[in-house]
């Protein structure tokens, strides 16, 4: 079986080099990922509950889509391959940032992660991989944010993180694709 490399960057989001996924996560380097949040015509966001049987963060709630920049592929392309693998569905998707964050979670892996934030705009039902997603559902951003907030245990980290520190970049973002 081929082992899953990821790209390593620097802290200005430079490439550096190329590890098997599982090895970074053990070992806390720092890599490229991205976070994608798909809205429908009506502003709601379609959320995912991460399979039960994930290596970290397993069961909980996340953003549409995320995943790590695999060796030799450009962001663009593994946005959209990974849309596909995850989601079963494919759209135009538009940058908004970037940011870093670290956590160690319970099992001793560690993110620590440059992670690229995407939005799109979709309006049908997904077709979600069960493999990776073990339930999603379409919700309003206000009640995203007010159940990140009363519910913190119910989500994955890097959506906390980005409720807490990016949400107002996410919807100017989706107010542009809703224009």
């Amino acid at each position: 079986m081929e082992k899953s490399l990821i790209t390593l960057v620097d802290r200005n989001d430079e490439i550096v080099g190329f590890d098997e996924k599982h090895v970074v996560h053990r070992n806390g380097t720092l890599h490229r990922a991205f976070s994608i949040f798909v809205v429908n015509d009506n502003g709601e966001l379609m959320i995912h509950r991460r399979a039960l049987d994930k290596y970290h963060s397993p069961g909980l709630w996340t953003n549409t889509c995320c995943s790590h920049l695999p060796k030799e592929m450009e962001m663009e392309q593994a946005v959209h391959q990974r849309l596909v693998e995850e989601m079963g569905f494919d759209t135009d998707l538009l940058f908004v940032t970037s940011f870093r964050y670290t956590i160690e979670f319970d099992n001793g892996l560690i993110e620590n992660e440059i992670d690229h934030i995407y939005v799109g705009l979709y309006n049908d039902n997904p077709a979600p991989n069960p493999i990776e997603v073990a339930d999603f559902a379409w919700v309003s951003l206000e009640d995203l944010e007010r159940d990140v907030t009363e519910n913190p245990d119910q989500y994955t980290y890097w959506l906390k993180h980005i409720v807490h520190n990016h949400f107002q970049e996410v919807k100017q973002a989706i107010k542009k694709l809703l224009l």
